[in-house]
């Protein structure tokens, strides 16, 4: 389970990294399919930034605290993260939908990654405990 944690932090910080180039990004946005997917205004939107840190950089930082706890196998440590991640997914999600009406293809991508993520560690952990009290009794 470590390696395949693994792997989805690193396809997390790629996605973010290519989220940051779109944050930064002058020109013409590649990903910009049609009116209802475009990475350049989603990521050139006042919510793109927390307190002045574009999301993308959090992210990549997220996902790297993710990729070392799994490393260190530290699955119930990853819980407060991994699911902290999901929410402010699941929010900026929201933003998307609701508010600019436009998506990001990079985020719909992390936001399938931290997904992923929240649901393998939430499942380790809880058969980890079940196995652990069944050794007890």
């Amino acid at each position: 389970m470590r390696w395949v944690l693994i792997l989805l932090a690193v396809v997390g910080i790629v996605v973010s990294s290519l989220a940051l180039r779109e944050h930064y990004r002058t020109d013409a946005s590649p990903c910009s399919i049609n009116e209802r997917w475009d990475c350049g205004i989603v990521n050139h939107s006042p919510y793109a930034m927390l307190f002045g840190i574009p999301v993308a950089v959090i992210g990549m930082a997220g996902y790297l605290l993710l990729g070392i706890l799994a490393f260190k196998r530290a699955y119930r440590l990853m819980l407060v993260p991994v699911l902290g991640g999901l929410g402010f997914a699941l929010y900026l999600a929201h933003i998307e939908s609701a508010v600019l009406g436009v998506w990001c293809i990079y985020c719909v991508v992390s936001l399938g990654v931290i997904s992923l993520v929240s649901l393998l560690t939430l499942g380790t952990v809880v058969v980890k405990e079940v196995l652990r009290s069944r050794k007890m009794i």
